[in-house]
C-alpha cells in the first residue's frame, strides 16, 4: 500500500530532524489518509508529528486513527494531554478514545474534562456496545415548533459551529419529544415568519437508543438519510447517527460476519492484516477449528461404520471427495444468500417455509445436472474399475448419481434453514455458515452416499 512507501520517508526526515517538513506534507493531505502514514510508523514517532501540529488538526488526525494505535499513543501521554485532546474530539468520538483507555487512565482523563464534556461523555458511554445510543453524537441541532423560520436559521447561524450536522433540524415539542425534521432547503424556501410546526416533515426516521446499530445503519441506507435521530423510550430525542458513523459500523458488522462466516472467534480488532500479530490470527482462528476438527471424528466413526461396505466396492472411495465438495459448495451458497438475504431484511424467520421451498426446487434442478454428470464420469472413467460380478457399472453410477442428487437437496435445504433457525432464536446467521455447515453437510453426506449403496447395490 502507498503508506508503506511513504512510511520510510517519514521515518528518514524524522532521524534528520525535519519535522516541520512532515507537518507540511500532513497538513497538505486529508486527515484519513495521513492517519494512514502515521499507522505505519511506531506510537512514539507518530506522537512527534502529532504534538507539532495545531490543535484541531491533531484531534482531526487522531479520531481518523484505528481503536487500537489510539489506545498505543494513549500510553505515551500523560491525563492532562489527553483530556485537552478529548476536548478537541466530537462527543462521540471522545467516547470511543475513553473507552480504548484503561479504566484507570479514563478516570483520571475524565476527572480533568470540563463538567458538560464530562456528563456528555459518561451518558454516551452508557449505552452497551453495539447499540444506537454507543454510536450517536449529541451535536445535533433541535429546534421547538413553535419557533419561527426566521428564528430557527438564527439560532442555526449561533449553534452551528458547535455541531458536527446542521443540514437537518430536528423539531421537538416542549418535553423535547422528537415531532419532526426540517432541512435547510425547507428553511430557506419557507417563509421568514412560518412556524416551524408548519413547514415540517412529521413523517421523520428514528431508532430507539437501545436497538441494535445494525437497525440504525438499515435505516439511515433505505430511507437515504445524511444522519439519523436516536431517541429514548418516551421518544425524547437523545442524539444521531451520521453517515460517516454508520458506515464505520457497516464495516464493522461486515468484518464481524465475515468472521463468523469463516469461524473466526473473538472481538474484532480494527488493526489492520499487516499490523495485527501473528499469534493474535491463531488465536482467533484456532478455538473453532478445534471444535470442528472434533466433530471430523463422526466422519470417522460414519466410515468406519460402513467399513465393509468400501471393502466390498472399492469403487465408492474414489467419489467420496466429488460427494463431499459438492455438498459443501452448494450447502455455502444457499447459505450465502440467506445470510445475504436476512442481513439485507429481504427475508426473516417468518419466510421460513417459502424459503425452503424455493431452495428445494433449486436444489432439484441442480442436482439432476450434478447427477447426470456424475453418472457420466462413472460410466466413462470406472470401465476397468474392479467390481464385483453381480453389480454393473452401471448401477454404481445410478447409486452415485442418486447420492449425490439427494445430498445436493440435502445440503442446499440446510444452508438455507440455519441461518434462519439461527435469527428466529436471536443468534446471528453468519455463524452457523461455511466451515460449521461443511462439517454437518459432510456428516449427512457420507449417511447418504454409503445408505444409498447399501440399499441400491446391496453391499
Amino acid at each position: 500500500m502507498l503508506e508503506e512507501l511513504i512510511a520510510p520517508d517519514l521515518r528518514a526526515a524524522l532521524e534528520e530532524g525535519d519535522i516541520a517538513g512532515v507537518v507540511d506534507f500532513l497538513n497538505d493531505n486529508h486527515p484519513a489518509d495521513s492517519a494512514l502514514l502515521l499507522q505505519a510508523l511506531s506510537a512514539e514517532e507518530s506522537l512527534v508529528l502529532l504534538n507539532a501540529l495545531d490543535s484541531q488538526l491533531r484531534a482531526d488526525l487522531f479520531c481518523e486513527l484505528s481503536g487500537s494505535y489510539q489506545a498505543d499513543l494513549a500510553e505515551l501521554l500523560d491525563s492532562e494531554s489527553l483530556a485537552q485532546l478529548a476536548s478537541r474530539l466530537s462527543p462521540d468520538d471522545r467516547v470511543d478514545l475513553l473507552k480504548v483507555l484503561p479504566s484507570e487512565q479514563m478516570d483520571e482523563v475524565m476527572t480533568t474534562m470540563a463538567a458538560p464534556e464530562r456528563e456528555d461523555a459518561r451518558r454516551l458511554a452508557s449505552y452497551p456496545e453495539g447499540t444506537a445510543g454507543a454510536m450517536m453524537t449529541s451535536e445535533y441541532i433541535a429546534l421547538p415548533a413553535s419557533l419561527t423560520v426566521a428564528g430557527a436559521m438564527e439560532r442555526i447561524r449561533k449553534e452551528a459551529l458547535k455541531k458536527e450536522s446542521v443540514y437537518n433540524s430536528y423539531i421537538v415539542d416542549a418535553e423535547r419529544r422528537l415531532i419532526g425534521k426540517a432541512t435547510l432547503r425547507d428553511l430557506i424556501l419557507a417563509e421568514p415568519s412560518s412556524l416551524l410546526s408548519a413547514i415540517m416533515d412529521d413523517q421523520v426516521a428514528s431508532v430507539h437508543a437501545d436497538e441494535d446499530q445494525e437497525e440504525a445503519v438499515f435505516k439511515l441506507s433505505h430511507y437515504d438519510l445524511l444522519d439519523l435521530p436516536v431517541v429514548d423510550e418516551r421518544g425524547i430525542i437523545v442524539g444521531i447517527i451520521t453517515h460517516d458513523d454508520a458506515m464505520d459500523a457497516m464495516e464493522d458488522e461486515h468484518t464481524e460476519d465475515m468472521e463468523r462466516f469463516m469461524a473466526i472467534s473473538g472481538s474484532h480488532d480494527d488493526a489492520s492484516y499487516l499490523q495485527t500479530p501473528a499469534w493474535s490470527h491463531f488465536k482467533h482462528r484456532v478455538i473453532w477449528l478445534v471444535i470442528l476438527a472434533g466433530f471430523g471424528l463422526v466422519s470417522g466413526a460414519i466410515l468406519q461404520g460402513f467399513e465393509s461396505t468400501l471393502m466390498n466396492l472399492m469403487i465408492l472411495a474414489f467419489y467420496m471427495p466429488m460427494l463431499a465438495g459438492t455438498g459443501g459448495n452448494t450447502g455455502s451458497q444457499s447459505a450465502t444468500m440467506v445470510v445475504r438475504a436476512l442481513s439485507l431484511k429481504e427475508i426473516g424467520p417468518k419466510d421460513t417455509l417459502p424459503v425452503l421451498w424455493k431452495e428445494l426446487r433449486v436444489s432439484l434442478l441442480l442436482g439432476l445436472v450434478l447427477g447426470s454428470m456424475a453418472f457420466l464420469r462413472v460410466f466413462f472413467l470406472s470401465q476397468g474399475a474392479h467390481i464385483p460380478p453381480n453389480i454393473s457399472i452401471v448401477s454404481i453410477g445410478m447409486a452415485i448419481a442418486l447420492a449425490l442428487c439427494l445430498q445436493v437437496m440435502s445440503a442446499t435445504v440446510l444452508g438455507a434453514a440455519l441461518p434462519l433457525l439461527a435469527a428466529r432464536f436471536k443468534a446471528d446467521p453468519a455463524l452457523v455458515a461455511s466451515p460449521a455447515l461443511t462439517t454437518v453437510v459432510d456428516i449427512t453426506g457420507l449417511l447418504i452416499y454409503f445408505g444409498t449403496a447399501k440399499i441400491m447395490l446391496g453391499v
